[in-house]
């Protein structure tokens, strides 16, 4: 897209071309690298049950900002100047953010809520040109203003609150969010999100998380001595981001997020929700991965906090991934859908199982994680090709006898 000086807002997602991320949303995408990097920080030097709680609402607060400028970009992006200039200054925002997430002397929530507060009336800047001249999706954009709006007051309101009050505000507000897109649901229809640029958004901000993975092992095997045990939880920790990498796109299917006007469908709205415990389960389990090659170097005892940390994340991201395969349709593979949904089920409870095996150490238990991954993508080429891995067991055979 060629960038204009000023270009109105209009609704993209009926244009026939399909679209891909442009160059600013990719660089709007490092500023919540930074946030998720640094809540991965405060849960690597603990992982409390209480730092973990802690985590996952920060991350679902953060993600939640990504997304509401996501579904704008999707509808409404034109990257004229006065959107550049706006998603820059959510940017800062954002940045104000992650400094509040640091577990030194700047980290204070106060800082959180302002920044937060700041991103959040942006966003309603942006509606507000939009609701100026994209005529056709007024009722809907009037709907985001009020709900959105109300939401903004309470992040408003929550600067000058003490804690821990300021955390229910926060929780009110949080609600209003989320509730004001399901409350217009029906409204949205008319206004599809794009099944081509949504889609590869979501899966953009996946693979950010995923390559938290890489940068912990990179940062833990940094901080340690080079010893045997120490590489080897590195190696198994990038082979099992890589593992989950394979089973999660190899099925990836967005055309679900358009909404039809002609039925009710709970199918877009669990696709897109359901990418929010997978990708805290993925940023999750980059942090166990730093914390595993710690443990590893220390040579004590892994914690059952530590090892919960890294089973419980890759379960979280089983059970997300069956989620989204559930709300996919694939009438032409049907069968392969349903049996990718049982191979992630099946693979919860035995990821689990590992968690609960005490006195293991952190080489192992990576290494069983790991086992378990890999089995989850034979199981799913076995299920793609049944017939070409039948023939080879048969050739195999023959040739054995």
């Amino acid at each position: 897209m060629r960038f204009a000086a000023v270009a109105p807002p209009r609704l993209r997602t009926l244009e026939e071309s399909e679209r891909t991320a442009t160059w600013l949303e990719l660089f709007y995408d490092l500023a919540f690298v930074a946030a998720v990097a640094m809540m991965g920080t405060r849960l690597v030097h603990d992982a409390s049950w209480a730092s973990v709680a802690s985590y996952l609402a920060y991350f679902a607060l953060v993600w939640w900002l990504w997304a509401s400028h996501t579904f704008y970009a999707d509808r409404y992006d034109t990257d004229d100047l006065f959107y550049r200039l706006l998603a820059g200054a959510q940017m800062v925002g954002v940045m104000l953010i992650a400094v509040s997430l640091s577990l030194g002397e700047a980290g204070s929530t106060t800082v959180f809520a302002i920044g937060y507060t700041a991103a959040r009336l942006i966003l309603l800047a942006l509606y507000v040109r939009a609701y100026r001249h994209v005529t056709e999706t007024r009722e809907l954009v009037r709907g985001y203003l009020i709900g959105f709006g109300s939401a903004s007051v309470l992040w408003l309101t929550s600067i000058a609150v003490p804690e821990p009050y300021r955390f229910w505000i926060w929780l009110a507000a949080f609600a209003v969010d989320l509730a004001t897109p399901f409350v217009l649901r029906k409204i949205q229809a008319a206004a599809p999100l794009d099944v081509s640029h949504l889609p590869e958004r979501f899966g953009l901000f996946t693979i950010l998380v995923l390559g938290e993975a890489i940068v912990a092992a990179t940062v833990g095997l940094s901080h340690v001595s080079w010893q045997p045990s120490t590489t080897l939880v590195g190696i198994l920790g990038l082979g099992t981001a890589t593992c989950l990498w394979w089973i999660n796109f190899d099925h990836l299917d967005g055309s679900v997020v358009r909404r039809r006007k002609d039925r009710r469908n709970w199918r877009p709205t669990v696709w897109i929700y359901s990418h929010l415990p997978l990708a805290i389960a993925l940023a999750m389990f980059g942090v166990s991965v730093e914390v595993a090659i710690v443990a590893a170097d220390q040579g004590h005892e892994y914690d059952t906090a530590d090892r919960w940390l890294l089973t419980g994340s890759v379960a979280l991201a089983f059970s997300a991934m069956a989620a989204i395969q559930l709300a996919s349709v694939r009438s032409d593979r049907e069968q392969l859908r349903r049996s990718v949904i049982i191979n992630r089920l099946v693979g919860i409870p035995i990821v689990l199982v590992v968690g609960l095996v005490p006195g293991i150490g952190a080489v192992w238990t990576m290494a069983l994680v790991t086992a378990v991954c890999t089995g989850e993508i034979v199981a799913d080429l076995a299920a793609a090709n049944p017939g070409v891995l039948r023939r080879d067991a048969v050739t195999v055979g023959e040739s054995n006898g």
